[in-house]
């Protein structure tokens, strides 16, 4: 069974830092094209960055500088760094990611980012 592990959200302080990941699992499919999103509460769910196959990067302006979005190929992982973290930043992140030739999507389960003091 495909599946998209999410890990490292949590607690916090504003200009502190985070590292998500995104690990395929249970499959031998390998992650092209991925993106992580986020959805903070009252609000409708946002593309944060994508990187593609060939590893060209994207970022919603409200990030760009301070997030980064990275892969390794060999682990099958998609990563998002977050530098210099703001109360605005606080919502649930979701990597989504096109697995195989057939580029079918799959989303993972979610992890909280709280930016708070």
């Amino acid at each position: 069974q495909v599946q998209l592990v999410e890990s490292g959200g949590g607690l916090v302080q504003p200009g502190g830092s985070l590292r998500l990941s995104c690990a395929a699992s249970g499959t031998i499919l390998r992650i092209r094209a991925a993106g992580w999103y986020r959805q903070a509460p009252g609000k409708e769910r946002e593309l944060v960055a994508t990187i593609t196959s060939g590893s060209t990067t994207n970022y919603a302006d409200s990030v760009n500088g301070r997030f980064t979005i990275s892969r390794d190929n060999a682990k099958n992982t998609v990563y998002l760094q977050m530098n210099s973290l703001k109360p605005e930043d606080t919502a649930v992140y979701y990597c989504n990611a096109e697995m195989g030739i057939a580029a079918m999507r799959y989303w993972g389960q979610g992890t909280q980012v709280t930016v708070s003091s």
